[in-house]
């Protein structure tokens, strides 16, 4: 569980908390299975011997003071009873302490009820596949799917399905695959004729992996797109071919979540599905009506160009509630360029627990290396997510892909959650509250969660060759409590400033504005920034000469290297395609996209997404300079090579002048792709890699992320201006500002 906040040492009051003009806040990634230090947690088995407080129910730590008898809650200070066996739990010497006494993060298995065995499961996956689409996107699903079967548990369950104008349900389980087909009625708010059960036993539908792999892999290749089936030549072929073309999304998905609903909690605890799909919803239940002049084209969107595509139809958000009710979590995967509203079926995903991919072609897609990270990794679901302030402080909002308990304040259910989800809170003082010398700000997250436990195959090779390998269900407790230090010194304040988690809490308010309007957003993000380097500016003055107003501007933050991240960081999100306009050319559906990726990821992976890294290399195996400014100054530079990262893409720049006896793209066995690999290794999702050689290739997708030399629009403006220029309009709206009175 990594914890960080934006102020590590927290204001005194919220007097000071306001004059800084810093956010206050943390980021929580609750699943991470180290620290932010890379710690891990204290683990043991006894959870339910946790003690919790009678008064606020949170944990005991090692923050509580103990008596012989009794302990003093660290977040509300009440007093608790301790029993006879707790006490003599916690009266051991060191050697022998119980998890949560020896650290203040700890990770405690909860058993099962009356001491009854871990009940077992099965881990359960559907792949439903648009056949309303092209050879090559099918040729790509089939690919990713292979890669999927590879990362699988041996034991887990598999099931293929299709969707078109019918829904296709595969035995893969016989001596060849067969396929069941219903028809999906074409009204918009009919159901199926049939359930599926009728049509296919669930049981013969979802095939064990390990003994079926090779009959699923047979079952892809018989899979082809629509268009490419034979249309006799009869009297409804004008219907024929209008049903070619029907992509019947929304009920293919509504029926398969209830036909996998009636073997929730008996064969699996949760079930994935894998949707892809290759354009929008246009037949049946849930389709997406055409919100443009003869086609989906996204220059034509009728929509305000200074709006979010808001969601057309809440027929997706309905059924993320009943997959959540069955057990389901769905990844949706959008494989295309055409308009395909995103905004309304990003619910599906994203409150079932699942994540929303996008790749705008086949060609360079990193579908198969995303989905076999994504099953590698380890997940947590049936999750809920608590986090406790002392008194003095609460929590003003809170974002992340969560649902809100409906009973209980700041208590978050999440479906699913894998080690890199990150949540969001933000902190403001209780009225008339502040931190006095003898009171520390204390911070609790609990975080409940399942997990699935491999224990192995259970056959025994010759009786019972066809056994499949067993599963239990663990369900685990990890508290991580922690104290801060406080200031009355604004300079304390911002010397402990994390401008990671800053640049976190805004994209996450950002976010949430831009959904009503795009360009208020980007007013307010950039105005915040005017604010904040005024009150630096006046509490800088203050220390200097005692004076209030402010004379000579520092927008560069030059005397606390803490700060000085924060203008460029700001800037580069002030351009960053999630606050551009349709008619800057940027698709809408890219601009959900990023909303989702945005919004789960950790602070440093948040910062490389929106303000990527620049170094250079004198040759493939020596690295020259590290952080490089982000400006056209970097052609003048004499290194040959350039690594960008911009998190989901990694572009390396050859310049003109390199030596031709510099190897290009770049050998297998040198330094700069040995890091390379790693940072593809490491992230979520595989960023796209990119070779351009300065002297012959089109340089505009490197030059794009060149963002000092932009302006705030978004355009190419002489090297002289764009971040500079910025600054100086920052920089002359304070001094006005100051001259209008006290800022």
């Amino acid at each position: 569980m990594a914890v960080r906040a934006s102020l590590a040492c927290f204001p005194s009051e919220a007097a000071l908390h306001e004059s800084s003009g810093i956010p206050w806040g943390v980021t929580v990634t609750p699943f991470s299975a180290v620290d932010e230090r890379g710690s891990p947690p204290a683990t043991g088995a006894e959870g339910h011997l946790l003690p919790r407080c009678e008064s606020c129910f949170a944990y005991f730590s090692t923050l509580c003071p103990i008596h012989r008898w009794s302990w003093s809650c660290a977040i509300c200070s009440a007093d608790n009873d301790l029993s006879p066996d707790a006490s003599a739990r916690y009266a051991r010497d060191g050697v022998h302490d119980p998890p949560e006494m020896r650290s203040a993060f700890v990770d405690l298995l909860l058993p099962e009820k009356d001491g009854e065995a871990a009940p077992t499961t099965t881990p359960v996956y559907v792949a439903a596949v648009d056949l309303s689409s092209s050879e090559e996107f099918l040729e790509l699903v089939k690919s990713a799917l292979l890669a999927a079967l590879e990362a699988v548990s041996p034991g887990s369950l598999f099931g293929l399905l299709t969707f078109s104008s019918k829904i296709g349900l595969y035995d893969v389980q016989g001596p060849i695959p067969i396929v069941k087909n219903v028809f999906i009625p074409p009204d918009s708010d009919g159901t199926l004729h049939v359930d599926l059960e009728d049509v296919m036993p669930l049981c013969s539908f979802l095939a064990p992996v390990d003994s079926c792999k090779d009959r699923i892999a047979e079952a892809l290749e018989t899979i082809r797109p629509i268009s490419s089936w034979e249309i006799t030549a009869t009297a409804s072929e004008v219907q024929d071919n209008a049903l070619h073309h029907a992509r019947g999304f929304g009920l293919a998905m509504d029926a398969v979540v209830n036909y996998l609903c009636s073997e929730y909690g008996t064969t699996y605890e949760l079930a994935r599905i894998f949707a892809f799909i290759s354009g929008p919803p246009n037949y049946g239940a849930g389709q997406i009506e055409a919100r443009s002049e003869g086609d989906h084209d996204a220059s034509k969107m009728l929509e305000s160009d200074h709006a979010f595509v808001s969601e057309h139809t809440n027929f997706y958000t309905n059924l993320a509630a009943s997959a959540v009710q069955a057990g389901v979590c769905v990844d949706l995967f959008a494989i295309t360029n055409e308009y395909t509203d995103l905004s309304s079926l990003k619910a599906l995903s994203v409150e079932s627990g699942g994540s929303l991919y996008m790749y705008s072609n086949t060609d360079e897609s990193t579908l198969p290396q995303d989905i076999y990270k994504m099953l590698s990794r380890p997940y947590a679901f049936g999750c809920v997510l608590r986090l406790r302030t002392s008194s003095e402080f609460n929590i003003a909002d809170s974002y992340g892909h969560f649902f809100p308990d409906p009973q209980y304040m700041h208590v978050q259910h999440i479906n699913c959650c894998d080690s890199f989800a990150t949540y969001v809170y933000d902190f403001e003082f209780e009225k008339d509250s502040q931190f006095s010398r003898k009171s520390s700000p204390i911070l609790q997250i609990a975080f409940k969660y399942t997990t699935i436990v491999h224990q192995g195959d259970t056959s025994d090779g010759i009786s019972n060759p066809g056994s499949r390998s067993k599963f239990t269900l663990q369900r685990r407790l990890r508290v991580r409590t922690i104290q801060y230090n406080t200031t009355a010194n604004i300079w304390d304040l911002y010397d402990f400033v994390d401008t990671d988690v800053v640049l976190t809490i805004l994209v996450h308010q950002v976010i949430l504005a831009s959904l009503s309007d795009v360009l208020e957003a980007k007013i307010w993000l950039r105005d915040w920034l005017v604010n904040a380097i005024a009150q630096y500016n006046k509490a800088y003055t203050i220390v200097r000469s005692g004076e209030t107003g402010i004379s000579d501007v520092d927008v560069d933050f030059k005397h606390c290297s803490q700060l000085q991240p924060l203008s460029i960081l700001v800037f580069a999100f002030l351009l960053n395609p999630l606050l551009q306009f349709h008619s800057q050319g940027i698709h809408p559906d890219y601009r959900t996209y990023l909303q989702c990726l945005f919004s789960t990821l950790e602070p440093s992976s948040l910062r490389q997404a929106i303000c990527p890294t620049l170094t250079s290399y004198s040759s493939p195996d020596v690295e020259a300079e590290a952080h490089l400014s982000l400006s056209r100054s970097v052609f003048n530079s004499e290194s040959p090579i350039f690594l960008l990262d911009a998190y989901t893409d990694l572009l390396v720049y050859y310049s003109p002048t390199a030596s031709s006896t510099i190897p290009f793209p770049l050998p297998r066995d040198c330094l700069l792709r040995s890091k390379i690999d790693r940072l593809k290794q490491e992230r979520n999702i595989t960023p796209k890699l990119v070779f351009i050689h300065g002297a012959h290739d089109d340089t505009t997708a490197f030059e794009k992320y060149l963002v000092e030399d932009q302006a705030v629009d978004g355009s190419l403006v002489a090297s002289s201006t764009g971040f500079r220029s910025f600054l100086e309009d920052v920089r002359s709206r304070i001094a006005e500002y100051s001259r209008q009175g006290p800022v």
